[in-house]
């Protein structure tokens, strides 16, 4: 296909090389044009997206033109949803209350899409025909003051947690008997749960480098046994938590690579980590199991083995190119080879095909 880029890396996922002390390079296809959209309806920041049981894709988009107002502070969401061939079908929520600058986007297992919202504290969930069945969280009024806005005044400062209501929140996710947890996020740096029917459960966490302590909790996911996972960005690591909020462990992106390699943003730093930030989690509805997560820099997803967490490869890099990323803010993973990345900074939303079985 013309539109698909290839991507030749060097080792493969056979049983052998897993017991290797470096974890594998993956093989991969990109094709970065598998949504069809023309020169009127361009991508701005892509920061999310979700693929349904049908094969429905939803990409949650930030447009340059959906509103009027200041560069600063304006408001910017559009949720887009595509078929399986990728072709245009609609725009979801035009207009809703809740959506200023969302953050994530997630299909629980009834095909609902859920919204995560930073900038109006807001949680929604849009039914498949598009009508918004709940709201968790409560918009700020207008006249109201964005503390998250400051890092630093957040850092010095940390909000007091209030049941029910969130600030800055990032993303969400279910377990089994569909309790609601969802990653908040920005300024509370905690986990807060809910029964299926929306009703406050309980919240743990504060901001800190401790265990249960969080700086910026950006992504979230549960496996099938209910272990809860969360990309703990700042802190470099993915925490796992059983459904009370008891630690059970830490997940690293540790995988090695070229430190003196500059960044596709920002300046090269002096004492870079070997653990990398998370950004992102996703994990399949396969059997077994597997996480994926991503970075901002050096620009890869990880593939981990569930439950245990073991780092079983890695692929791609930071770049402007097809295969390499601008900052993954979004992932969704339909099936064990198939991923759709938000490529935030590169305005788009690339289909991977891995193939773990290729060898250089």
């Amino acid at each position: 296909m013309k539109n698909v880029a290839k991507m030749i890396t060097m080792c493969s996922l056979l049983a052998a090389p897993l017991l290797a002390a470096e974890p594998a390079q993956i093989s991969f296809d990109s094709d970065p044009n598998f949504l069809k959209v023309d020169y009127k309806m361009n991508l701005g920041e892509v920061l999310g997206v979700a693929v349904n049981s049908r094969g429905t894709i939803v990409v949650l988009n930030h447009p340059g033109s959906a509103t009027n107002g200041p560069i600063y502070g304006n408001a910017t969401t559009q949720l887009l949803e595509f078929d399986p061939n990728g072709k245009f079908v609609r725009e979801i929520g035009h207009a809703v209350y809740g959506l200023g600058y969302a953050h994530s986007v997630r299909f629980d297992r009834y095909d609902n899409l859920w919204v995560v919202d930073k900038g109006t504290n807001a949680v929604m969930r849009f039914n498949p025909a598009g009508i918004v069945t709940m709201n968790l969280g409560r918009r700020p009024e207008g006249p109201d003051e964005p503390e998250y806005f400051d890092a630093r005044k957040v850092a010095q400062n940390p909000p007091k947690h209030r049941d029910g209501y969130f600030n800055g929140p990032t993303d969400i996710t279910w377990d089994t008997d569909d309790n609601i947890y969802i990653s908040d996020g920005y300024s509370n740096s905690r986990i807060a749960k809910m029964d299926k029917h929306g009703n406050w459960v309980a919240s743990w966490g504060s901001r800190g480098t401790g265990e249960g302590q969080f700086n910026t909790p950006h992504n979230i996911a549960v496996d099938r046994q209910n272990n809860i996972y969360v990309a703990d960005r700042s802190n470099r690591r993915i925490q796992v938590f059983d459904t009370n909020g008891k630690h059970l462990r830490n997940i690293v992106q540790n995988a090695p690579y070229d430190k003196k390699r500059h960044p596709v943003l920002g300046d090269l730093p002096a004492n870079q980590p070997d653990e990398t930030q998370v950004w992102t989690l996703c994990i399949t509805n396969t059997t077994p199991q597997y996480l994926y997560s991503s970075d901002s820099e050096p620009g890869r997803i990880y593939k981990f083995s569930l439950p245990e967490g073991r780092l079983l490869g890695y692929l791609g890099e930071s770049g402007h190119e097809p295969g390499q990323f601008n900052w993954t803010h979004g992932l969704a993973c339909p099936s064990e080879n198939t991923l759709f990345v938000a490529d935030m900074n590169n305005w788009r939303v690339q289909k991977l095909t891995l193939h773990p079985e290729k060898i250089k």
